[in-house]
């Protein structure tokens, strides 16, 4: 009949994007972000310091994204803000761009923002351009403080005595930094063993070389120019990031400090120079920015990578054959994931990216991990680049071959969305939604479904989604209202209770009826909150009247745990007698395995509240039901009514129908017909023995 569930006044500001909404969803966010986070190294703070600093760092981030012209610096700082808060575990950067990347597209403040998804990659480029540039800085001051200790020694050595030189002599030789002393003119006259392997050196090989011949030949004026600065007086230490020569050529990347050395009467003689091998930090940076642009299971490249992708491809395409985009969806991801386990399931992800490689292999291809279970290809097509259906068809034929793992071969199709050479113009955001959309669609259908993207059923899918999204604010706009209509004996059409229902006054639509609001709020997840508003709003409006009441549920709502507890709250809040309320439960609700909504209407039936199967009657299990359980009526299928009405004086349908209600009778239920619209039909439905009716027989009340 219709709906119920949680409490909701009209005006909720549940929906309405708020300052306070927003900032609870940044400081979830920072929750999240400390949680994660401080799983990865040790920090110094308690948790609620951590999150108190993170919501700083992310309110940074927010305005970052949000301020035009876009420049991502702000993240750089925030990259080093977490440097020196602690957050360089060897995991920490990793866990901050996933956690950043998902939810920074979801944000709701951040959806109007152009380009989203390429200021995401942006940004999360420049907090790990800040990360590690801090954690370098973080090493150089150690190397400095060692540096200047070890100078100290040096000079002390050579001013002082036999016990400072033995000091520098420690320090020379058990020091993990390459240390090495040198004329004015670079010529090396001592080196310690860490310089030799840092540049994999025997320290004797270092006789006869120069500082220079250890560097690489483009580096060598700017050192030289640095040591001359020394040697003027014009810099106190020179501090160089440059490419050394290891044996046999090979590159090292260092960072050298070059301090001078004066003799008794302050005139220059030596130089000291510290190498500090750099090499590894090379590698770490190289190592960050690839995990923040790929998916760490399948090494595949992940959404923001593949975004700013098809931002480059779509401007540069040949406009002859355009591209392609694939969508894919595994069909029974969730099934592996909760029979076998994740390993399996993780197995399951890597082969379908190894083999989503190998069908385009020989194509200008892009294949991504989209997130979960999906997938995306971009294909730059050319004269030789197979159609759409044969691609298909090769997609669901290599999909289909089991994989084993443990002893159990496991396989999953796809549904795919195709969008076929898009125009030129087209945005990469609206791109990804077009393929989104086309997948959505071909996946309604079952599995193993694929689709090609139609511009007329896109339209009509864009505005039956555009409709349910602006539902949450008619409805706190009071756009959307509760009405009531008759229900009438058939006998002799006195109204013995009404019908509570949804109606959407649409400014531009018109007024959408109680189906159609039902089937947007599914949409949006709205149903629950809705239904329960629409319930508490009529036992209000009856509670003064004594009118039965009735108010249809759907499938989700009848088997709500909660159900129960929310409905009699409704009464007792309102004061309706529970014996004047009648709640119509769908047949197909307890259908179900779980049985929840059998158990529900079994509790509220003892609780004194008039239960009716609506959607009665096509099924042979529909009369058991009636039989088994405290059902006070039924109503029956619209499709039955419709069927009626179109082929009426068909004795074979006219005969079934009557006995149908002669069985729900015999039961001790009574029959409701929705849906008379004419007088011939009120006389068929009276004479074939149903007992009340609804439609436009019968004038709305209100």
């Amino acid at each position: 009949m219709t709906l119920p569930l949680p409490d909701r006044s009209p005006h909720s500001a549940e929906f309405e994007i708020s300052p306070e909404s927003l900032e609870r969803a940044r400081a979830r966010l920072a929750k999240k972000w400390a949680y994660l986070v401080s799983k990865t190294t040790y920090i110094p703070m308690a948790q609620l310091e951590i999150e108190r600093r993170l919501v700083e760092l992310v309110d940074v981030l927010f305005t970052t994204m949000r301020t035009e012209p876009f420049s991502a610096d702000g993240a750089t700082d925030v990259g080093a803000r977490l440097v020196e808060l602690n957050f360089a575990g060897r995991a920490s950067l990793r866990r901050t761009v996933e956690v950043l990347g998902k939810s920074l597209l979801g944000m709701t403040d951040l959806l109007p923002v152009d380009r989203l998804p390429e200021r995401v990659v942006g940004l999360l480029g420049a907090l790990t351009s800040g990360y590690v540039e801090a954690v370098r800085l973080s090493i150089f001051t150690q190397q400095e403080n060692l540096n200047r200790a070890l100078i100290k020694a040096a000079q002390d050595a050579q001013r002082d005595s036999k016990a400072s030189e033995a000091r520098f002599d420690e320090v020379f030789t058990s020091s993990s930094s390459g240390i090495a002393i040198t004329d004015l003119d670079g010529v090396f006259v001592r080196a310690n063993a860490a310089l030799g392997e840092i540049l994999d050196h025997a320290p004797a090989a270092f006789e006869g070389l120069s500082l220079f011949d250890v560097i690489a030949p483009e580096d060598v004026a700017p050192v030289r120019n640095g040591l001359r600065e020394l040697a003027d007086g014009k810099s106190e230490r020179l501090r160089q990031r440059r490419t050394m020569l290891g044996k046999d050529g090979e590159a090292v990347q260092a960072h050298l400090a070059i301090s001078l050395l004066r003799d008794g009467d302050g005139n220059p003689n030596h130089y000291v120079v510290i190498v500090g091998d750099d090499t590894e930090l090379t590698l770490l940076q190289g190592q960050l920015s690839h995990q923040s642009l790929h998916d760490v299971l399948t090494g595949l490249p992940n959404r923001q990578f593949f975004t700013t992708r098809l931002e480059r491809v779509l401007r540069h395409a040949d406009q002859t054959f355009g591209v392609t985009m694939y969508h894919l969806d595994l069909d029974a991801f969730s099934v592996i994931a909760n029979g076998l386990g994740a390993p399996v399931a993780e197995a399951l992800l890597k082969s379908v990216a190894e083999r989503l490689r190998s069908i385009f292999a020989g194509e200008s291809a892009m294949v991504a991990r989209l997130g979960g279970d999906e997938f995306g290809v971009l294909v730059q097509n050319e004269a030789g680049t197979p159609d759409v259906v044969r691609t298909v068809e090769q997609i669901n034929e290599v999909l289909a071959e089991p994989l084993y793992v443990d002893g159990n071969g496991v396989a999953s199709s796809a549904c795919i969305g195709v969008v076929h050479r898009p125009h030129p113009d087209i945005e990469a955001a609206e791109l990804l939604r077009l393929a989104d959309m086309t997948l959505r669609r071909a996946k309604r259908n079952g599995s193993r479904q694929w689709g090609v993207y139609d511009p007329a059923q896109s339209e009509r899918d864009r505005a039956r989604f555009g409709l349910a999204a602006t539902m949450p604010g008619a409805w706190e706009s009071g756009e959307v209202g509760v009405y009531s209509r008759p229900l009438a004996k058939l006998d002799d059409g006195r109204t013995v209770a009404v019908e509570a229902l949804l109606r959407w006054e649409h400014p531009e639509l018109g007024q959408l009826p109680h189906t159609r609001c039902v089937e947007l709020a599914e949409q949006i997840g709205l149903v629950m909150p809705l239904g329960t508003w629409l319930l508490r709003s009529a036992c209000q409006s009856m509670a003064e009247r004594q009118v039965p009441l009735g108010v249809g549920l759907t499938p989700y709502q009848a088997a709500d745990p909660d159900l129960v507890g929310e409905v009699l709250q409704v009464l007792e809040d309102t004061g309706l007698d529970p014996a004047r309320l009648q709640l119509g439960v769908p047949v197909r609700a307890l259908l179900s395995d779980c049985g929840e909504a059998a158990d529900n209407l079994a509790v509220l039936a003892d609780a004194g509240i008039g239960i009716v199967l609506d959607g009665f009657g096509t099924s042979a299990t529909d009369l058991a039901f009636v039989e088994d359980l405290p059902v006070r009526g039924v109503r029956l299928a619209a499709s039955l009514v419709r069927l009626q009405a179109e082929r009426s004086g068909r004795s074979a349908l006219d005969r079934s129908l009557t006995e149908l209600i002669a069985h729900v009778h015999a039961a001790g239920a009574t029959v409701i017909v929705d849906g008379v619209e004419t007088p011939a039909q009120l006389d068929w439905w009276r004479s074939a023995g149903a007992d009340f009716g609804l439609g436009r027989m019968f004038p709305v009340l209100s």
